[in-house]
């Protein structure tokens, strides 16, 4: 017997009910005293209600409508897609708007004049587009979608980040705005929220009737009259509007979009006109209930604490908690090998051999090639290679160890779950870590390199055991398990966030950490790292058996005679340290280990121990190149590795997912 209430027994207005009147009381424990205390007209000016009429209250109206917008927009996207996954946030939606916004506000800022909405319009417009483009060629199927839209969304958080650290005098505004600010000082956002949102509503309301009807399958839809294409189009433009004008007036809130539909429909909404409605006011009641609680636990510093970052930190668990209750379809991931990128007729042992080949040269145009003091390019000069080598092979050895040992936990998570999005990165994995990292940085003010091991170490196994308890609960569905990973992820980088807008002058450092750098790494980092690497590495490829066999799922895993329970907990652990220890020395925004496993596959590795060498060292080739691009390419400025991984290698897996078709 199910002793946990069931949300589909309440119904979807008394959850949203429910939420809406807690959001209430809790406004009204701020506003209350201040609208009893409202003075007559002719009683003068008055602070407490001038702060009352154009603070607190357009505050609220404006966490009403953005959470309404986002509601709306993730359910739009996940009923036309039909796609549980789908949101603004996971598609790389209000990534590609905040990127257009940041870009602007640097560099042209005079585009802002003919408004901040267009912008934002144009950047989710051209990410939305991106994403569609790779995801028609699989017919629109909700991993290559929901894949196209964290790599899009990565490299649009990845160039961000660079542009900020460039424009450190920009950095704590662009933060706290970033992260999703809904401090105001007047009725002009919010108004213009309201305006655009009735007129979209509507536009959605007039969609309900086709979107009943594509739940016959879209040959149904089609013999019914229903134009799928244009029926998709405009859905999409609707929920890609919406997402833009909340990120364009008050930054980046994207977990309300993910969570409220989803909410909405455990809570028992079947028909798209009902699940569109009830998701904006689930939105509205989620998000006014966030900043409530915002506003109340930080006090005076409510409007330098971003919103969206606690609202991560508060649904987070409410997804997690729901997880269970949600019905999604398993699917073991196939290796078809239709495409590869080296012919067929090449031997395993070749294929690495050219792999090593490659990271031969990699690593000594690393350590040998250079720019002078004038800028121009050089290679290491005879009388100084000592004292240049010393500098350079610490951060190339731990970057390459890094990447290794990141490219080796993708390989693991994707076969073990199932999942080819399944990465250190896109399952919050790395983000454990830095939470360990950064709690560390609070508490212990300077910790040293075995502290910090401990602490990302915690972190990381901590987020991999909820993921395994989630998951063993569902048959550790694919979509299951990156749901939970996304959760984790966003609170975990949400608790950052949160630390971060303090102002604490460790936050700067903290921001360089997690872009990747290897500005700091000493030779003890490096040989530390490297000696991990080896022992972890080595470890991964003696199980190389059971990481081979999980793919083919649970049951002719036991037939075989392998303890499932146990080599599924042994090989998580064994990631969660791989991971933990790579996040140390390149942070955690690499895209390595989403990448390497699947440039290992594309060249014909699939065997587990071939694919897990290939993997390693395409990972450890494509972290020293970033290393070296970072510290070159914008002499004499440099650019953090892990961000520079993502940049470059977002647009070749990219490449990869459109010509796998």
């Amino acid at each position: 017997m199910n002793r946990v209430l069931r949300l589909s027994s309440i119904g979807p207005a008394s959850v949203a009910s429910v939420t809406i009147v807690l959001a209430a009381l809790l406004a009204w424990t701020l506003v209350g005293p201040a609208i009893q205390a409202i003075k007559p007209v002719d009683a003068g000016y008055d602070l407490s209600t001038m702060v009352l009429y154009y603070s607190q209250l357009p505050r609220m109206v404006t966490a009403l409508l953005a959470g309404a917008c986002l509601g709306l927009s993730g359910a739009l996207f996940q009923q036309v897609l039909r796609n549980p996954l789908a949101s603004p946030t996971t598609l790389g939606i209000s990534a590609g708007a905040n990127l257009a916004l940041v870009i602007v506000t640097l560099f042209i800022p005079g585009l802002l004049g003919i408004g901040r909405d267009i912008v934002a319009l144009a950047g989710s417009a051209i990410v939305a587009g991106l994403v569609f483009l790779l995801g028609a060629r699989r017919e629109f199927s909700p991993f290559s979608l929901v894949l196209s839209g964290l790599v899009i969304s990565l490299w649009c958080g990845g160039l961000a980040a660079v542009l900020m650290l460039l424009n450190e005098r920009y950095l704590v505004s662009l933060f706290i705005w970033g992260a999703g600010s809904l401090s105001q000082q007047s009725w002009d956002i919010p108004l213009s929220l309201l305006s655009k949102f009735v007129v979209l509503a509507v536009v959605a309301g007039l969609l309900t009737r086709p979107l009943g009807l594509l739940e016959l399958g879209e040959g149904g839809a089609a013999a019914l009259g229903v134009r799928i294409a244009r029926l998709r189009f405009i859905a999409v433009a609707v929920a890609v509007a919406l997402a833009a004008f909340v990120t364009a007036a008050v930054g980046v809130i994207g977990f309300i979009g993910l969570v409220a539909p989803i909410i909405i429909r455990l809570a028992g909404a079947r028909r798209p006109g009902a699940i569109l409605f009830w998701s904006s006011v689930m939105g509205a009641a989620l998000l006014w209930l966030a900043d409530g609680v915002v506003q109340s636990a930080a006090g005076a510093m409510s409007d330098f604490l971003p919103t969206g970052a606690v609202t991560a930190v508060l649904g987070s668990p409410l997804l997690l908690f729901l997880l269970p209750r949600l019905k999604v379809r398993h699917r073991v991931m196939t290796h078809s090998v239709a495409h590869q990128l080296i012919r067929p007729g090449l031997s395993t042992l070749r294929v690495l051999t050219l792999a090593v080949i490659f990271l031969g040269l990699v690593v000594l145009a690393a350590l040998l090639v250079g720019r002078s003091g004038l800028g121009d390019w050089s290679l290491i000069d005879a009388t100084y290679w000592r004292d240049l080598l010393a500098l350079r092979a610490p951060r190339v050895f731990a970057a390459l160890s890094a990447g290794a040992m990141l490219a080796i936990a993708g390989t693991i998570l994707q076969r073990l779950t199932g999942n080819e999005m399944a990465s250190p990165e896109v399952l919050g994995i790395s983000a454990g870590a830095t939470l360990g990292v950064t709690l560390a940085l609070f508490i212990v003010g300077l910790p040293s390199l075995v502290q910090q091991l401990g602490f990302a170490g915690v972190g990381a196994l901590s987020v991999l055991a909820i993921i395994l308890l989630n998951g063993a609960r569902g048959g550790f569905a694919p979509e299951r398990v990156l749901l939970a990973g996304i959760a984790l992820s966003a609170m975990a980088d949400a608790i950052v966030g949160v630390l971060s807008s303090t102002g604490d002058p460790r936050a700067i450092f903290l921001l360089r950490w997690m872009s990747g750098s290897t500005y700091n790494v000493d030779p003890t980092t490096a040989v530390v790292v490297t000696v991990f690497c080896c022992i972890l590495g080595g470890a991964a490829l003696i199980l190389h058996r059971w990481v081979d066999l999980f793919p083919l799922g649970a049951t002719p895993v036991r037939s075989l005679g392998v303890p499932l329970g146990r080599s599924r907990l042994l090989l998580f652990a064994l990631a969660g340290a791989l991971s933990a220890v790579a996040t140390l020395a390149v942070g955690p925004l690499s895209f390595v280990g989403l990448m390497a496993p699947h440039l290992a596959r594309e060249i014909g590795l699939r065997r587990a121990g071939a694919q897990l060498a290939g993997a390693a060292l395409f990972g450890g080739g494509l972290m020293v190149a970033a290393d070296w691009i970072g510290r070159t390419i914008v002499f004499p400025y440099q650019l953090p590795a892990g961000l520079v991984s993502a940049l470059v290698g977002a647009p070749f897996l990219m490449a990869l997912l459109r010509r796998k078709g």
